[in-house]
């Protein structure tokens, strides 16, 4: 099927630069829940009042990355008002294709019971790679901003050597961090030894927190309980870039005032062109494969 036709509901400014990038190629762009940004003056893009009018003309859909933050209502910044995720599956068409993000069970389950074709974008490894240098760069960022001395010659305690461990490892390494990194598998903590970092296995963390100020976590499980806490500094910080339920005790670590800073969702925040630009190199991806 030759796809012309791409509709776009709801989204961040990720989107809005993807939108703007596909409005500049062969594409017959619609567009829904972007009220708040003014799109009048580019060519090929259509604004549709009705969710029913992007839905039926287009041939594959894009929304917002994470698609929704309850289950009830899309994520839509720029819409004016909510947009029920319900009124969504309902429309689409079972031959058409929705792009997205952060697909997890309970979103699956509703788009298999709607009979909805999708793709979770966040599953593809380019994608999920790309991303990766965004959060990265967006945590030391907060790492920057959020400390009272520089990273060089710091102690960094990287949480879990997947995507952004590796990526976050190698640039914390290349502005001279000292970068300790934890792993569960001794194949992982073979490569942190390789790379030059130093390793730490997960059964020997709790007696390795007290030489750090520092932790950036990426491991989207409870790692830091109430006994990890506890060996924390007063002073320390811990930025968390894992999806719920994150890697600490937030009720715990709040109890004990230890700073914890949020990093949910950095490549939009952060650097939203780049990260549309790595979006829709993955789309394109997909378009040709379809």
């Amino acid at each position: 099927m030759k796809i012309t036709n791409i509709g776009f509901i709801g989204g961040d400014m990720r989107i809005v630069h993807l939108i703007q990038m596909y409005a500049n190629e062969e594409y017959n762009i619609r567009v829904f829940g972007f009220e708040k940004y003014n799109f009048e003056s580019m060519e090929n893009i259509t604004i549709c009042k009705e969710l029913s009018d992007v839905i039926s003309d287009s041939d594959i859909l894009i929304g917002p990355v994470p698609f929704t933050s309850n289950y009830e209502t899309l994520n839509a910044p720029f819409s004016a008002n909510t947009i029920n995720i319900n009124d969504i599956l309902i429309e689409t068409k079972p031959n058409q294709l929705l792009i997205c993000g952060r697909v997890d069970a309970k979103l699956q389950e509703m788009f298999h019971e709607n009979s909805v074709r999708y793709i979770d974008i966040l599953s593809r490894e380019e994608f999920a790679v790309l991303n990766a240098i965004s959060t990265s760069e967006g945590a030391l960022q907060i790492a920057m901003e959020h400390t009272n001395c520089t990273l060089h010659n710091s102690e960094v305690l990287v949480l879990g050597f997947g995507r952004i461990g590796k990526i976050l490892c190698k640039m914390l390494d290349g502005i001279g961090a000292k970068v300790y990194c934890e792993a569960r598998k001794f194949s992982d903590l073979a490569w942190i030894k390789a790379y030059g970092y130093t390793p730490i296995l997960l059964n020997d963390l709790e007696e390795n927190i007290p030489k750090f100020n520092l932790f950036i976590n990426t491991i989207p499980y409870i790692v830091f309980d109430k006994n990890k806490i506890d060996k924390m500094h007063e002073d320390a910080i811990f930025i968390d870039l894992a999806s719920k339920p994150g890697g600490i005790d937030l009720d715990y670590a709040k109890e004990k005032q230890i700073k914890t800073i949020l990093g949910l969702s950095l490549p939009g925040k952060v650097a939203p062109f780049t990260a549309a630009n790595h979006m829709k190199e993955t789309i394109d991806n997909i378009i040709g494969e379809q």
